[in-house]
């Protein structure tokens, strides 16, 4: 859906990574391994294509929280983010293994959700189904009802592919790009 908005023609591709923290890994170093390890296995298999590998974490407490995986923990992680600040870093590997071209950003997005009662958290979590989110909600869909604010460098990057920083990646790879 992103991708459709720079209006060039793409391929997606689901590469095998272990997305395992390696031990004494910050998230910000976990989630750049995670973006250039999807994006080499994707070139290794693709060796003269441009491709784009992305990651996202969301940290709230110096944890890294990863997909609740079900409602109930979707409303869990809901619950520990009422009132309070999460980080949402969305990290993007672009490479070609043919030319050598590389180009990684993090771009981080605090976001603070303001303070929710159960039931809005039910209400949220049946209606949008979170299950598969880093952090449990969804800012392209109804999610944006349980901030207070939200700041980032790129407002598409809290979906989970920072347009302006793949824009600027393609241009230096030699694309036009609108």
């Amino acid at each position: 859906m992103l991708l459709d908005r720079l209006g060039l023609s793409f391929e997606v591709y689901s590469p095998s990574v272990d997305e395992s923290p390696q031990p004494g890994e910050t998230p910000a170093r976990q989630v750049r391994r995670l973006a250039a390890a999807k994006a080499e296995a994707v070139s290794q298999c693709q060796p003269a294509a441009v491709v784009i590998g992305s990651d996202q974490l969301a940290v709230h407490e110096g944890r890294v929280l990863g997909k609740p995986g079900s409602a109930a923990g979707a409303r869990r992680q809901l619950t520990a983010f009422s009132g309070s600040r999460v980080d949402f870093l969305t990290a993007i590997s672009v490479r070609c293994a043919e030319s050598g071209f590389c180009f990684e950003k993090t771009v981080t997005t605090e976001v603070r959700f303001r303070s929710l009662s159960a039931a809005e958290i039910r209400r949220y979590v049946a209606l949008d189904q979170p299950v598969d989110c880093a952090g449990g909600f969804k800012s392209e869909a109804s999610g944006t009802a349980l901030l207070q604010a939200m700041r980032s460098d790129d407002p598409t990057a809290i979906v989970g592919l920072p347009l302006i920083s793949v824009a600027e990646a393609l241009r230096q790879a030699g694309f036009k790009v609108p």
